[in-house]
């Protein structure tokens, strides 16, 4: 796992719709479900969505916890 990425994951806010200015992390499990079903947008985006949704559905949040801001 790039260590970027997980940054990224923790500082990029989603830029559109229902959640937008939402931080990726924290995006509700059932939104990424959904986009799981319906498919991913193209680049990085998309592939910085599918990896929370991959780290949510694998239990792995904790990766995340020392990177968040409180």
């Amino acid at each position: 796992m790039n260590p970027e990425i997980l940054t990224q994951l923790v500082t990029m806010k989603m830029p559109f719709g229902k959640y937008k200015d939402t931080l990726i992390c924290n995006l509700p499990e059932s939104y990424l479900v959904w986009f799981s079903q319906k498919g991913f947008p193209q680049g990085k985006l998309g592939m910085l969505l599918q990896t929370m949704y991959e780290i949510r559905l694998n239990g792995l949040e904790y990766l995340l916890a020392p990177l968040k801001k409180n």
